[in-house]
């Protein structure tokens, strides 16, 4: 992801946690108090080119809602990681047209990944 949109050094931690640690988060940061599947924060400045950051996911979420889009477990965990980075790099989701951008992005990305060694045959 971060290659592709001409990001050459990125250092981020992703997290993996609870539905209560990230509705923490999304309340203490965002004021929202509802469940979310991800949250990234850039820790640096936007200006800047390289990108210092951490993506949050929650794995409660993921699971659900692999089930929810009859997914596999491990491609809903990357569409996630896909997500949050989408997020460091400065794309936004907060209305209909950029939350189909990122979603249009996510797919491309999604579409690159050889999944043959990362899932089983009949999970493709």
């Amino acid at each position: 992801v971060f290659t592709d949109q001409n990001i050459t050094n990125a250092n981020v931690t992703i997290v993996f946690g609870k539905d209560e640690l990230l509705t923490q988060l999304k309340k203490k940061y965002f004021g929202k108090n509802h469940l979310t599947d991800v949250i990234a924060f850039r820790l640096n400045d936007e200006s800047e080119q390289q990108i210092d950051g951490e993506i949050y996911i929650s794995f409660p979420r993921a699971k659900e809602n692999a089930l929810k889009f009859d997914e596999p477990f491990e491609k809903e965990i990357t569409r996630l990681m896909i997500h949050g980075s989408l997020h460091l790099i400065g794309y936004t989701d907060d209305t209909s047209n950029t939350k189909n951008k990122m979603t249009q992005l996510e797919d491309q990305y999604l579409e690159k990944i050889i999944w043959e060694n990362i899932l089983p045959a009949t999970k493709k």
